[in-house]
């Protein structure tokens, strides 16, 4: 008697699990919603990172957009170029290649390096530590080294190095632009990929003033902008700034800098020492 007081509840249980699996199942056929190919084959040509640098709820919500004429081809900014193509053989177009481009931290002056005011011990958020007194950097412009970018950096691509600085590995960079909008302190700029040559500085004080927060700050002192044999820097509002469609990346402003602001990322820019035009007779 027992065991049938036992077997019955079991065989009844396992009647419902079928019956609610055979149900499922029907439901599923039922009301299964049928992909379009073209957003399928475009979904699968993208990442999967979701990272939504591109405007769009995800990479399914690009896909949906781009098989509906919404975006473009090339609309994946995670994926560049290499994506883009892929994408543009799905849908039959031509493509026209985006000059792609890096995150760039502008600054290098660690703890061990810039005036410090005082000693942090708030919330490790550089937002937070921008609010408190805009951060314990002398130089209000300086990284505040809490490591904000490199959380919101979806491909591992930023970390805050031993001293205190942002540093964007330029191998892993898909220039999805996280790290842009979540520095306070508006340091990180989306530069080139090829672009070497760069300003890692954004004091906008001039000389002394920005040499006393920050031993390599930018010093305005314009030796760049005098040496440049292309016309590809200028001192704007007390700052270098490199027009890279004229900057053939020749080192000199890296080598005449006095403050080494202006550095080579690569370390592999040489100088170019141009020959003297003839003279005719």
């Amino acid at each position: 008697m027992n065991v049938i007081l036992i077997v019955i509840p079991i065989l009844a249980l396992g009647l419902l699990g079928v019956a609610f699996a055979v149900l499922l199942g029907f439901s599923n056929r039922a009301f299964q919603v049928h992909m379009d190919p073209k957003i399928e084959q475009v979904l699968g040509a993208l990442p999967g990172s979701n990272c939504g640098a591109c405007g769009f709820p995800g990479c399914l919500g690009l896909a949906e957009a781009i098989a509906a004429g919404k975006a473009e081809a090339n609309g994946c900014v995670a994926g560049g170029n290499a994506t883009a193509q892929k994408i543009a053989d799905i849908l039959g177009v031509s493509l026209t290649p985006k000059k792609e481009v890096v995150a760039f931290v502008a600054c290098r002056a660690g703890r061990s390096t810039a005036k410090m005011n005082f000693a942090y011990e708030g919330v490790m958020n550089c937002q937070s530590a921008n609010v408190l007194f805009g951060g314990d950097k002398a130089c209000r412009w300086g990284c505040l080294g809490l490591g904000s970018c490199e959380r919101a950096c979806p491909f591992d691509a930023i970390h805050v190095n031993a001293d205190g600085v942002s540093v964007v590995d330029r191998e892993k960079c898909t220039s999805c632009a996280k790290c842009v909008a979540a520095c306070p302190r508006k340091l990180i700029d989306m530069v080139p990929k090829g672009q070497d040559v760069l300003v890692a500085c954004k004091n906008l004080d001039r000389g002394r003033k920005a040499k006393d927060v920050c031993p390599i700050a930018c010093t305005a002192c314009k030796i760049c902008e005098k040496n440049c044999p292309e016309d590809a820097i200028h001192v704007i509002d007390n700052l270098a700034v490199i027009d890279y469609v004229k900057c053939t990346q020749c080192g000199i402003c890296v080598q005449k800098c006095p403050q080494a602001s202006i550095i080579s990322v690569s370390g592999k820019v040489e100088v170019v020492k141009k020959e003297p035009e003839a003279v005719e007779a």
